[in-house]
Formats: C-alpha cells, structure tokens, sequence
C-alpha cells in the first residue's frame, strides 16, 4: 500500500464515531465504550443493515471488476473487515487499483497494518472527509488514471451528510470528475422502508452526536440522476444482482444500486 504522509490527529474516543460503530455492528473490536453503547442501543436490524450493505458492496464490486473495471475509488471505508473491497477486485482482476478514503484516523492505523495491496495491483489511503471532494479527487489521481473507467464507491455513507451539507452536491462534484463507462455505487439507509424503524435508529444514532439523514426512495435516486442505471436498478441492498433482483431476498432497508457514467 501506499500513503502519504498525513497529520496526526488525535482519535477522540469521548465520541462515537460512524466507522467504529459500524465495525460494532459488524462483530468487529476496533471500536470504543462510547461506540459500543450507541450500537446497544439500536435494534438488531441494524445489525442486520450492517451486513446487508457490506454484502451488497462485495456482490456489486466483483460484478464491475468481472466487466473489465480496475480502478476503484472506495469513500467511507470504515474499519478494514475482510474482504475488503480491494481483496475482492483484486481477486478478480490482479492488477487492480484502489483508493480508500474515511475521516476517522482510528481506520488510517488499520489501514496502514491491513490494507496490502495484491503483486500486480495498487491500494492506496487517505484521511479525508467526502465533504471534500477535490481533497479527495485530488489525491485519488496520485493512484488513479482519470482517462480511464472508475467504479465510485459510497457504501452506506451519504446518510450521514445533511441536506444542509449538500449530500447530493457532494456525490454530483464526485461523479463529474468521473470519465464515461465509469460508475456510480451506492446504497443508502431509507425513511420509508420501515419509516418506524428508521426513526429510532436516527433517535439513537442522535444521543451518540452522529446525524443522520435517512432518506426516502426519491431522494435515493437523485444522486443517480443523468447516470444510466445497470439493472435491476435501484432496489434494496438484499435484492442487488447483477441482471436480475435476488428470488425471496431478506427484508432490507436499504437502497443499493450502481449506475454508469454517460
């Protein structure tokens, strides 16, 4: 793997944080008292979500890397849980490259001790923010060539940017430094789902200083717009596959999909 040298920046553990309770909700133990007692208290579908999205990730990412995809851009990393992203492509296309992107500096440390790139392939790190696309971008084209095909992935992140942050500006400012026969991957906690569900997870997420903004299925499907969607198009995490949704899926509230750049 390569990095940059990056500041050191104090891991705060008197607050929760996104990426350790979903490493919580994962049965993984990178996370913290203060990160533990947020994943107690929310329902066990959340548990459920959790592994949801990261089966979605895995089914969607071999799916590109089986087309022919080699570059992989992955914001919102979280925790290193294997397979990550980069040993699923990886073992598909060797020669594949990613770039990882989270802010919490709990999964930098991991990162730099986990994520080992393949012989032929690349991986790559940076401690940044999605509320900083260039930063992001920026650092990406160190890895990454821009004049060729990039798979986007937000995996169960955009629900935790605000409409007051521009989460839809956010994702259109990523996707337009993307080139044609790129895409878009992208799964998102719903409010209509199980509108009731959804609520409580927001109330205890809340009581941890994490916001959230679960959103309803048309507010899903404006980070694809003007993208042209790979079937079955938007659906819930457990009925993603390629061509076709799932026979008899789990429940999910979960939207999933993965688009391709114009």
């Amino acid at each position: 793997m390569t990095t940059d040298s990056q500041p050191s920046v104090q891991i705060d553990t008197s607050r929760a944080h996104p990426a350790r309770v979903y490493d919580w909700l994962l049965g993984g133990k990178d996370n913290y008292p203060v990160d533990e007692a947020v994943g107690e208290r929310l329902p066990p579908e959340a548990r459920d979500g959790a592994r949801q999205n990261r089966e979605f990730m895995h089914r969607a990412a071999a799916w590109l890397a089986a087309q022919g995809t080699d570059q992989f851009l992955d914001i919102g990393t979280g925790i290193p849980t294997e397979p990550n992203l980069h040993q699923v492509v990886q073992k598909v296309v060797p020669s594949a490259k990613v770039v990882y992107a989270d802010n919490d500096p709990i999964v930098l440390r991991h990162a730099e001790a986990l994520l080992i790139s393949s012989p032929e392939g690349a991986t790559d790190y940076i401690q940044a923010d999605v509320r900083e696309p260039e930063a992001i971008v920026r650092h990406a084209r160190r890895v990454l060539d821009f004049d060729r095909p990039i798979a986007l992935s937000l995996i169960a992140l955009m629900h935790f940017i605000t409409d007051e942050q521009d989460a839809h500006g956010i994702v259109r400012a990523l996707v337009d430094t993307l080139p044609s026969g790129s895409h878009l991957i992208l799964s998102h906690a719903s409010s209509d789902l199980f509108p009731e569900l959804s609520d409580q997870v927001v109330a205890e997420y809340a009581k941890g200083g994490i916001r959230l903004a679960f959103r309803p299925r048309p507010e899903v499907e404006r980070f694809f717009d003007g993208l042209d969607p790979v079937a079955p198009g938007l659906v819930t995490a457990t009925e993603w596959a390629p061509s076709s949704p799932a026979a008899e899926a789990e429940p999910s509230g979960i939207y999933a999909g993965v688009a391709r750049v114009r």
